[in-house]
């Protein structure tokens, strides 16, 4: 028995499939779903899922939550409420967003806020300390340093 790969290029199914993956990527924030997805790739949702899986590695599904929550990271990373991240990317929960974000990245979104303002107030007191040091010692930020104090407390461990 052919299946529908034996009757069509794997190329053009491919095509397909990325065709789907744009539709995720630029619809992501609205009511979008499996038969919405399947349907722009012109496929039965079920082969659909099978051929997205073996090409991206996750399912549709999983691909659009990935999507959801980082776009969610950088209205948080913005400092936008919480709420404000959750709807605009097309949550319809709050508590359901935040445990989700908390699944896929360990920290709640609240916490994710105070963990980049910790990091920015860090790169902007110390930016020295977020350069590769083989870069600043190519540039020469590292002359001015005193690193005796570092090797007499790695001598004395």
């Amino acid at each position: 028995m052919r299946t529908e790969m034996d009757q069509y290029p794997r190329q053009y199914m491919y095509m397909r499939a990325v065709r789907a993956k744009l539709f995720i990527d630029a619809n992501f924030a609205s009511a979008i779903d499996l038969n919405k997805i399947a349907d722009e790739a012109c496929f039965s949702k079920f082969h659909f899922v099978r051929l997205f899986k073996e090409i991206y590695g996750r399912t549709p599904h999983q691909y659009l939550t990935d999507v959801r929550i980082k776009k969610a990271k950088v209205y948080l990373d913005d400092g936008q409420a919480v709420a404000f991240a959750c709807f605009k990317v097309g949550f319809d929960s709050v508590s359901s967003f935040t445990g989700l974000f908390k699944r896929r990245t360990g920290l709640t979104p609240r916490q994710y806020q105070l963990e980049r303002e910790r990091f920015r107030a860090s790169v902007a007191t110390e930016p020295l300390n977020h350069i590769p040091s083989c870069f600043a010692e190519k540039a020469g930020w590292n002359k001015n340093r005193n690193f005796r104090e570092v090797e007499t407390i790695d001598r004395r461990s």
